[in-house]
């Protein structure tokens, strides 16, 4: 598993690419590095493919220090002032966006994948 930097800042927006065509069940294939400023906002965008019978479940998770995981809270674009911090599932092909809110203490970021049944994942983090 790569750390890859996604810094921001002068070079607005920046963007690293966490999983590619990735299948099945586990942790992205990489993580994500937003530097030390935590007041940055962020957005995850996740394009499935899907089989037959299609359903993944989400979590977003953020680290201070890369070891010690936890939820990171989320907003979907539609409601970008509700935030959440749970899982979600996806069922079909699509690209789906969620709004990773300022002011969290993470500076790494991964995804987890569970209960995975025909869907291919490609998903990206641009800091900004």
């Amino acid at each position: 598993m790569a750390t890859l930097q996604a810094w921001g800042g002068g070079q607005l927006p920046n963007t690293a690419r966490i999983s590619t065509s990735q299948n099945g069940n586990g942790t992205s294939t990489h993580v994500v590095d937003r530097g030390a400023s935590t007041e940055r906002p962020a957005l995850l965008t996740l394009t499935t493919a899907v089989g037959a019978a299609p359903t993944c479940t989400y979590a977003i998770e953020g680290s201070a220090n890369g070891t010690a995981w936890f939820p990171v809270a989320y907003a979907d674009p539609q409601t970008p002032e509700t935030p959440a911090a749970g899982t979600f599932d996806i069922t079909a092909a699509a690209v789906t966006h969620k709004l990773l809110r300022p002011g969290q203490p993470w500076r790494y970021l991964r995804l987890t994948y569970s209960a995975n049944t025909t869907v291919t994942n490609t998903a990206d983090v641009t800091i900004f």
